[in-house]
């Protein structure tokens, strides 16, 4: 069990800013069970991530010996000329220095030396032992601390101490591989991608000549991780006072009291800085580590959730690494209250170490605020700069000098979601924090961009030398950020990686490069077509609006004779939020940035090919809507039926706005699949105790509320139509109501007398036990349609309100269904569920705002779930408890226990309206089925992360028709005559036009599902069968391997045939004897295919056979 948190300190809150209480307030907001579950699973990743030191420690000690001792013997030399010394070291050595841009000129009157190194020492995580298996840089960092005496007085100006540490690298360089060059490989790196401190990497070679070739030596090899040497200054060598935040270190022009000299320089100054403090944050962390004993345990997770974000210490991963975070939580283990009280206690467990330095990075508010900690705060104006801003006081230096603004708002945003996981459910928290990879930008991102670096710096260069990328990245950011405003949530930019180089070559540039630009829109106010900007009135404002934005800008006057300054994007609304934010983000990058339209890239562009989710069908869904308002009203205002009408609720997919087909109609093209309704009743006890006679009274109700509608509403048809005719308890019939505009709906009647006459059936134990069964079947059937329908429509219609992606995602969710041919196995109902849950438990992202992101986190959480031994749990009224949650566990696991082969019950779907799991499933998928969902769904997950934003979006809707053993292909001109009614228009009398014969009527379902069902009821046990929506064309199916060659029976599954050509099928039938002495009898597939093809008619164009 977890340690009892340390106890609550009484702070003023007047400031607000992070508190003790509110960092540690994620420890107590579980019960301890939930608490306890999630620290035993972190305890056991941490068994299973840490770094085995036994093995390696041996053998990196020894090359870090062989490697100190030929640096600390390399001879000295006295100063010369910067650039005789290149040219001579250069020629002589064939290592080129590594000097950062701009390249030190060749008339500079400073002088290159080189002497031994004051210390060589190891520093990092290697020190620490924290250190993961799965860490991708996995490394040692040897710094060697350059000795004063190389240096002068004013070294930190103008790149003076880079060009000499540059130097001092690439001597070193060459004396380690005259030294160990044939063991050893050098190449050249940037230090968290920071063009100011290039590094050495060295690496054991995989060289035969250097072992016997053993496993031993091969696994030896493989051991040792690479060594990063790491040049740096004598500790606290350069003056404080003149590396402030507003501080300028590059003196450019002639004179020292220039305009340009005083441009501030934080970054490069925090770099100079920084460059003496390793031994400090070394002793730091080392001193935190022997203060609290969870201190390394609590790096570890905080390492592995950096790593699942992307988040490392290189500048073009976020500048926040793991060193970052173990800083940042021994500086909160001393300090950072407010009146200088340390932050965390050293009492608290790894867990609860971790969750509030989350807590702290959330309520920090790092992206608006400066945070100090420690004693003795500078001026504020003194560390004011552009970058987050973590000041630590005691070695003056803001710990946050790599990060930038995007990553900043990132690492937040990624730590309020983590924050929601923890707080929302005990039982769903250590996936989403440890185990899910959040760094997927197809997942992650609503919109997703490339932008072309420039070829040409000028004009985009800063004086602060932190690269030309990061300062045409921040101008990028700036203007999106700006132009975008509240249409967007969060935009976050991907560098381009750098990586090594060999010793003897240059430094790599940067070419035909690209920046990634993913952004999380609003989708609230996205979509707005025109923007507003400052009144009039305000001339500053408005004139710094108009300069910002160009010809673009215009006035707008509202009614009542307010005059602002506007946006118009109301040309491209017909494209939705996608096409008005790209509009957008064009015109302002050409404008402000000289930015072409062919050096921009907009991904997912080919998702509107594949389904469409224009504004317009929003307009179609809308009428739908109020057209089912209208018939409510109509049904309710009928005063001649015997009761009161109750409710009128929809169950139709379209009236939840999660149909893929949009419901459009009009007077000359009505709705051929009817809007499906349930119409109750006030409780009477006039409803006949018998089931048969309640289909009956049904009837009576619906040709009742028929001739009513049809007596008081001149412009609509009624159709009765029969459902059932074999059975006389089930329901017998509906009632089609066409109205002259064209909607249509199939009305049916709910009586609640018949569920307990269906109950008290399957209970009555003197009856037969097929009865008791068909009366479970239909009781199960009533309520999906009766009670289940219409709480699941009202559930899916609040929620699409809610979530505005919602609808497009359960669209383009279906339609990946259809595309691979399962959504035949599949109510629409649990298909909805899957991307409902997708929302309701969004971790590790917040609730998609895109029908692309919802889509893929559906197949995402598709292809987690274990649904032989894991429920699904929607519970989206929240109101599902603990013990509710458990009982549902407990009620698969019996269902498991009596069907181990899973032959009925496979998914477990729960509702916080439905607890028994079976409701949504209880007639499918199979258990083949079900393992294929997921097996495309994981295919589908393994393309978005290994090709990331260069997938084809149309690639995850093709399915291969060579998986399946049969292909039936239906005749689409047949299909489309029976949609349209060819028949029942013509008329017998060729002097009749074609208008005056009967309308066509709605269909009782589509004719290829039609055709499916009948082939399902006749051919269920030799074939299964997959289809996908009404329009699909082609039926594969695949033949049953467990009909395997039997014996002659009484009761054969299918039409069967002798095997080993030992008859025809077609002699007499012998007795079972005879049979048994007689051979086997095996499938006869080409005689249910001739019945197939006989049952199909004209529907089915061809039978392929693709797989004997």
């Amino acid at each position: 069990m977890e340690p009892g948190t340390a106890k609550r300190r009484k702070l003023d809150h007047a400031d607000g800013g992070p508190t003790f209480e509110a960092a540690n307030a994620t420890a107590s907001t579980m019960g301890s069970s939930g608490a306890s579950a999630f620290v035993l699973e972190t305890e056991e990743l941490l068994k299973e991530v840490k770094f085995d030191y036994g093995k390696a420690s041996s053998d990196v000690e020894d090359v870090l010996r062989q490697l100190k001792d030929v640096i600390e013997a390399t001879e000295p030399h006295d100063p010369f000329p910067i650039s005789d010394v290149t040219v001579n070291f250069e020629k002589k050595s064939r290592i080129t220095i590594p000097y950062p841009d701009p390249q030190p000129a060749k008339d500079a009157p400073y002088k290159l030396s080189f002497e031994g190194p004051a210390e060589v020492n190891v520093a990092g995580s290697w020190i620490l032992k924290t250190n993961t298996k799965s860490q991708p840089d996995l490394a040692v960092d040897m710094i060697v601390v350059m000795p004063s005496s190389i240096f002068q007085e004013k070294d930190y100006l103008n790149m003076r101490y880079f060009y000499k540490r540059a130097y001092y690298l690439a001597y070193i360089a060459a004396d380690l591989r005259e030294q160990l060059g044939a063991t050893m490989e050098f190449v050249f790196d940037h230090m968290h991608g920071n063009m100011l401190l290039p590094i050495l990497v060295a690496r054991p070679k995989n060289n035969a000549n250097r072992d016997d070739g053993s496993e031993k030596s091969n696994s030896r090899r493989k051991s040792i991780p690479a060594i990063r040497i790491i040049p740096c200054a004598p500790e606290d060598y350069f003056p404080a006072g003149k590396l402030t935040a507003v501080s300028n270190a590059i003196r450019q022009g002639k004179s020292e009291g220039g305009e340009d000299t005083k441009v501030p320089t934080p970054f490069y100054n925090a770099t100079l800085k920084a460059e003496g403090l390793f031994p400090s944050y070394l002793r730091l962390l080392y001193r935190t580590v022997k203060s609290c004993s969870a201190f390394k345990d609590a790096c570890v997770l905080g390492r592995i959730w950096l790593q699942q974000r992307g988040f490392t210490g290189n500048i073009n991963n976020g500048g926040f690494g793991h060193f970052e975070w173990a800083v940042l939580m021994a500086l909160l283990l001393q300090g950072g209250g407010r009146k200088g009280e340390a932050v965390l206690s050293t009492s608290l467990h790894s867990t609860q170490l971790f969750k509030a330095t989350l807590q702290y990075i959330v309520s920090a508010n790092l992206q608006k605020k400066a945070l100090v900690v420690g004693k003795d705060s500078p001026d504020p104006e003194s560390i004011r700069q552009s970058m987050p801003v973590l000041y630590d006081t005691a070695r003056g230096i803001n710990v946050l000098y790599k990060m930038t603004p995007w990553s900043i708002a990132m690492l937040t945003e990624q730590a309020k979601w983590s924050l929601s996981a923890i707080n929302d459910s005990p039982h769903d928290q250590f996936e989403p924090l440890f185990i899910v990879k959040a760094d997927q930008p197809l997942q992650t991102f609503d919109m997703l961009l490339s932008v072309k670096l420039p070829t040409s710096k000028e004009g985009v260069q800063s004086v602060d030398r932190k690269g030309f990328v990061c300062d045409f990245s921040t101008k990028l950011y700036n203007t999106v950020k700006r132009a975008l405003g509240e249409r967007a949530q969060l935009i976050h930019i991907n560098l381009p990686e750098t990586g090594t180089w060999p010793v003897s070559a240059n430094v790599p540039r940067t070419k035909n490069a690209s920046l990634l630009v993913g952004i999380i829109i609003d989708p609230l106010k996205a979509s707005q077509g025109r923007d507003y900007g400052p009144p009039y009135e305000q001339k500053k404002e408005a004139a710094k609006f108009r300069e910002f934005w160009g010809e673009k800008a215009d006035l707008w006057q509202f009614p009542d004779g307010n005059i602002v300054e506007s946006l118009d994007w109301t040309e491209y609304s017909y494209l939705g939020f996608p096409g008005i934010c790209e509009a957008i983000i064009r015109y302002i990058l050409k404008l402000r940035l000289q930015v072409a339209d062919g050096d921009l890239e907009f991904y997912g562009q080919d998702m509107p090919k594949v389904i469409s989710f224009a504004p317009s069908e929003k307009v179609a869904f809308d009428a739908a809507r109020e057209a089912f308002e209208n018939l409510e009203g109509d049904i309710r205002n009928l005063g001649d039926l015997p009761l009161h009408v109750k409710q009128v609720a929809p169950i139709s997919t379209a009236l939840r706005r999660t149909s893929l087909c949009v419901p459009e109609f009009n007077f000359r093209k009505p709705l051929l699949q009817p809007m499906e309704v349930v119409v109750s009743f006030e409780v009477s006890g006039k409803w006949p105790e018998n089931l048969a006679a309640i289909q009956r009274a049904k009837v009576a109700f619906l040709l009742k509320i028929a001739s009513s509608l049809e007596e008081v509403k001149g412009n609509v048809r009624t159709h009765i139509g029969m459902e059932n005719t074999t059975r006389d308890d089930e329901n017998l019939a509906f009632l089609d109501i066409v109205y002259e505009d064209g909607a249509s709906f199939r009305l049916r009647v709910y009586s609640d007398l018949e569920e307990a006459l269906l109950d008290r059936r399957t209970k009555d134990q003197t009856i037969e036990r097929h009865v008791r069964t068909e009366a479970a079947e239909l009781l199960a059937l009533y309520k999906r349609m009766y009670i289940n329908l219409p709480l699941h429509n009202q559930t899916i219609s609040t929620f699409c309100t809610r979530f505005p992606a919602l609808s497009s995602s359960i669209r383009l969710t279906k339609y990946w269904f259809d595309s691979h041919k399962l959504s035949c196995h599949f109510n629409e109902e649990v298909i909805e569920l899957f991307v409902l849950q997708a929302f309701l438990k969004p971790y590790p992202w917040q609730a998609p705002s895109s029908a692309i992101t919802g889509f893929l986190r559906t197949l995402l959480m598709l292809s987690r779930w274990d649904w032989r031994d894991e429920p699904l749990v929607v519970d989206s009224a929240g109101s599902l408890s603990t013990s509710q949650r458990l009982e549902i566990g407990t009620r698969l696991k019996a269902w498991r226990k009596i069907d181990p082969n899973m032959n009925r019950t496979i998914l477990f779907v729960a509702t916080s309206h439905d607890v028994s799991g079976v409701a949504y499933t209880h007639d499918g998928p199979t258990k083949v089925v079900a393992t294929r969902m997921t097996s495309l769904a994981r295919s589908a997950c393994k393309a978005v992360k290994e090709k990331g934003v260069d997938l084809g979006m149309r690639s995850l809707f093709q399915s291969p028709l060579r998986d399946y053993d049969v292909l039936l292909h239906l005749s689409s001109k047949a299909l489309k005559s029976i949609t349209r009614g060819d028949a029942s228009r013509r008329s017998q009398y060729k002097n009749l036009a074609e208008e005056t014969g009967l309308g066509a009527l709605p269909l009782l379902e589509p004719p290829a599902r039609s055709l499916l069902r009948q082939l399902k009821a006749m051919y269920a046990s030799p074939l299964l069968f997959f289809h996908g929506g009404a329009d699909d064309t082609v039926i594969g199916a695949l033949w049953n391997p467990q009909l395997h060659a039997r014996a002659f029976t009484a009761h054969m599954p299918c039409s069967l045939t002798p095997s080993g050509g030992s008859g025809s099928g077609s002699g007499s039938i012998k007795s079972d004897k005879e049979g048994d002495k007689g051979g086997t009898y095996e499938v006869n597939r080409n005689a249910i295919l001739a019945e197939i093809a006989r049952v199909g008619g004209d529907i089915i164009e061809k039978i392929e056979v693709v797989r004997e």
